[in-house]
Order: C-alpha cells, then sequence, then structure tokens
C-alpha cells in the first residue's frame, strides 16, 4: 500500500469520525435544548410515528449511500452511529413528555437526563429497575421500544451490512475495469 492510499483512508477516517461526533453532538444538544415539558398527547404519538417512519427512509437512504459510497465500510460504520442515536433519542423525547403528564406514568418524574437513562437501559436490556413504567400507556411504548431495539440490531444492522457488502463488491468490479 502506498503512502497516498494510506493518507487518503486516514483522512476519510478523521472525517466519518469527525462528522458522526458533530452529528451526534448536535442531536443531543437539539434533545437536551428541547422544551419537553408538556404532556404526552395523541399529536405526540402521531408524532413518534413519524419521526420513526422518517428513520426508516433514512436507514434506507442510508443503504443506498453506502452501496454507492467509495468507502462502505467506513459509511456502514457512519450510518449505524447516526441511526441508533437517532432512534434512541425520538424515544428519550416520548418518555420525557409522557413523565410530564399526570405524573403516573413512571416510577418518578424523568428529566431529560432520566429519559435517556432509561432508555438507554432498555436499549442494553439490564433494566436496572430503578425507573419504571406503570402506566399501560409507558409500558406500551416501552414495548414498542424493546421490539424497535430488535428491529435496529437485527434488521437494520442486517440491511447495512448487506449494503456494505454490495457496495465493496461493486468497489472491486469498478477497480478491476481499471
Amino acid at each position: 500500500m502506498d503512502t497516498r492510499s494510506r493518507r487518503t483512508r486516514h483522512r476519510l477516517t478523521l472525517t466519518l469520525l469527525l462528522r458522526t461526533a458533530l452529528t451526534t453532538a448536535c442531536l443531543l444538544a437539539a434533545y437536551f435544548l428541547a422544551p419537553l415539558n408538556r404532556s404526552f398527547t395523541t399529536v405526540t404519538a402521531v408524532a413518534l410515528i413519524a419521526a420513526l417512519a422518517a428513520l426508516g427512509v433514512l436507514v434506507a437512504w442510508q443503504a443506498r449511500s453506502i452501496v454507492r459510497s467509495p468507502s462502505p465500510r467506513l459509511r456502514t460504520i457512519e450510518a449505524l452511529a447516526t441511526s441508533i442515536p437517532l432512534f434512541l433519542l425520538v424515544f428519550s423525547v416520548c418518555y420525557c413528555l409522557m413523565s410530564h403528564g399526570d405524573g403516573r406514568d413512571f416510577s418518578e418524574p424523568l428529566t431529560h437526563v432520566d429519559a435517556l437513562y432509561f432508555t438507554m437501559t432498555v436499549f442494553a436490556s439490564v433494566g436496572f429497575g430503578d425507573i419504571v413504567p406503570r402506566s399501560q400507556t409507558a409500558r406500551a411504548l416501552t414495548t414498542v421500544q424493546m421490539v424497535g431495539d430488535l428491529v435496529i440490531v437485527g434488521l437494520v444492522a442486517n440491511v447495512f451490512l448487506e449494503a456494505m457488502r454490495l457496495g465493496v463488491k461493486r468497489r472491486k468490479r469498478g477497480a478491476d475495469a481499471d
């Protein structure tokens, strides 16, 4: 491997890391700055469905961009590093809003940090038990997140890995043609 291709690879990796860190930082900033002191309503439920549908569109777009990328492996990492935090923050927003309703949805009121913490414990399947969904709505939403977690880990990761495989194959065919 020559020095130029090594430099290019390092530059691409650095760009990936910076872009991913910036995206995650912007998502977290938007989450923590959002005024989530309202109640969870039917409009919020519709917004959740719309956000999850938008995430599905994002995943499809990312899979397509992985296949077409000159660096499909790096693009796959970036896609996962963008999709998963976005998915988790959508649920954190919902839990935070739910907590500001009548106060009976969870075992304690949730701040932004508490809602993110609860979302992460559900995602990681560790369930410490310090925050517990009490209402039927909160339990249903937590169940939706659990199913979504399995979909993200299983299906979306598989879609991205298959797109990466196709992208690598396409790239090799292009290199063989040269």
